[in-house]
This record gives C-alpha cells, structure tokens and sequence, in this order.
C-alpha cells in the first residue's frame, strides 16, 4: 500500500469526493484508511462517572484505499506514488515531479 500514516490525501471518489485531510490510520491488510473529517460515524458514548453525562461523539471510519490520492508536499498535486532503491535505503517519489516524498 502506498499511503501512509500522515500522508495529505485528496478523496476522489464516493461521498466525500474533493476534500482533502490527513491519514490518521492505516491499516495495510485491510487496504483501508482512516482520514481525518472524512466518513464520519456517530458513537453514543455512556457516562464514565457518577453525574456526568452520556454524549454522542463523531469518529472517522475506515475508507478504500482506492477512493483516495496522495497530496504531493512538493508540488502540492494529487499524485501517483513510485518507489525507488538506492544501495539499501528504499523511498517513495513522486511521479509528476520526481522529487521524494
């Protein structure tokens, strides 16, 4: 999987389609992400103490990896990802523009 944990990703497809956030979670079996914002849940929340009260709270789901596309810090465009080994050290680059991400 080529997005990470703190990648910038734009969604491009599906509900949330042309909003942008940060990767919070990803999890690489699944081939899924978490992006913060984006395909938000409501939890209810029970009171943890005596007198305070229960609340519903917003949590980001899980979206496809596929629906979304890395943010180049660069050149600041959605970009696909390619990989590259130097001696032993192995880093993610952008295609549009080369340069490493």
């Amino acid at each position: 999987m080529r997005i990470k944990k703190d990648d910038q990703v734009a969604i491009i497809s599906g509900k949330y389609r042309g909003r942008k956030g940060k990767v919070l979670k990803a999890f690489p079996a699944e081939r899924r992400i978490v992006v913060e914002g984006i395909n938000l849940r409501k939890k209810h929340q029970r009171a943890r103490k005596t007198g305070e009260k229960g609340e519903v709270v917003e949590i980001p789901a899980p979206i496809d990896v596929s629906n979304a596309k890395i943010i180049c810090p660069k050149c600041k465009e959605t970009t696909r990802v390619g990989y590259k080994i130097a001696g032993e050290t192995k880093y993610r680059f952008c295609k549009k523009c080369g340069k490493t991400i």
